[in-house]
């Protein structure tokens, strides 16, 4: 059985941009991470609707659909219910220290903010802020209400990192995937990650 000495949590929640998540768990898996996958009700509708994806319901066939998807190895990523209460994730003596929400709808920011844990997502993110973990979150609403502000106030105060999607063009992006590769490259940087998938300032492709 493969061991892995780098692991991560992973939420997809139903605010737009489900390329990211897409291209980070990509990356993830290049960069030899086992990945605990959490995917919301509605992050599947979107999924669907974005980019086409239908991602099985049962945990144990999601996460088969997944390491097929990216050619990962076994047990590298693995797809969790959202009321699998006994799993890694939802304890402090277990959970990974690292968590990314991505996309991060305003619904899960405000729920993560008043600790309301009713999901696995929240219970997740819930953990990782009680343990002094590295928690980022990546909104994508457009505006931001007072509470949106106020709630991603709140998080940043705990120590969470809140990344909205909002890639900038100074790279002289040529396609979507550009504009892909210039989050999921922050992204990376933030986990301490090396990328070469979005150039530094002050430097060209």
């Amino acid at each position: 059985m493969t061991t892995f000495s780098k692991k991560i949590t992973l939420a997809i929640t139903g605010a737009s941009g489900s390329a990211y998540a897409l291209r980070l768990i990509e990356c993830l898996v290049a960069a030899d991470y086992q990945i605990y996958l959490l995917c919301s009700s509605a992050a599947k509708v979107v999924f669907d609707t974005e980019v086409g994806l239908k991602i099985p319901s049962s945990p144990d066939a999601a996460s088969q659909f997944f390491i097929e998807k990216y050619k990962a190895k076994a047990q590298q990523i693995i797809v969790l219910g959202k009321e699998q209460w006994f799993s890694p994730v939802a304890s402090g003596s277990a959970a990974p220290k690292q968590m990314v929400v991505c996309p991060c709808s305003t619904g899960t920011l405000a729920a993560i903010s008043q600790g309301m844990s009713d999901n696995l997502i929240e219970r997740a993110a819930d953990v990782v802020i009680k343990e002094r973990g590295q928690l980022i979150l990546i909104p994508r609403e457009t505006p931001f209400s007072t509470i949106h502000l106020q709630n991603m106030l709140s998080l940043s105060q705990c120590g969470a990192t809140i990344m909205p999607a909002a890639p900038g063009f100074y790279h002289n992006p040529q396609s979507i995937n550009d504009l892909i590769d210039f989050m999921v490259g922050r992204i990376l940087d933030h986990l301490g990650i090396e990328q070469s998938i979005m150039p530094r300032w002050g430097y060209h492709k």
